[in-house]
């Protein structure tokens, strides 16, 4: 990996500076040029280094519904029920584990009430039942993978 790409990947993960020209802020505080900035952005999220690029929302504190949810899949399904559950626009984050509840996914929905709605019908498209489990405390852990 470039260098300028880890010196990049770094700075981002504490978070994208919110002013009329964030990239050329970038520059000043990376000392790497903006353009070259946006294009090794571009490059390392379209070959899959960056998966995501973009705001982090608390869906909550905007009023929307956000949980975690689970389902027993068999092996014979997972890939036919992976791609139903997948389908929902909003269904995030959607893990395989070695466990009796081998699909984990996040619902995050414009309010509250929808949650139950999306797990209902998942559970209609699938057949399989979905486990419901919004938290009860949140902890804030800055996390943050140095490169």
């Amino acid at each position: 990996m470039h260098e300028h790409d880890r010196i990049i990947i770094n700075q981002l993960q504490g978070g994208f500076p919110i002013c009329e020209n964030p990239w050329g802020e970038l520059e000043k505080t990376l000392d790497i040029p903006a353009d070259e900035i946006i294009t090794r952005v571009e490059r390392m999220k379209s070959e899959g280094l960056l998966s995501r690029f973009g705001p982090m929302y608390h869906a909550e504190k905007m009023g929307g519904g956000l949980t975690l949810a689970a389902m027993k899949v068999n092996k014979q399904r997972y890939d036919e029920v992976t791609e139903i559950v997948n389908s929902f626009a909003e269904v995030a984050h959607n893990y395989e584990r070695e466990h009796e509840l081998s699909m984990w996914f996040v619902i995050a929905t414009e309010t509250p009430e929808q949650i139950q709605q999306v797990i209902e019908k998942i559970e209609q498209k699938t057949g399989i039942r979905v486990y419901n489990m919004p938290k009860k405390q949140e902890f804030f852990l800055n996390l943050k993978f140095e490169i």
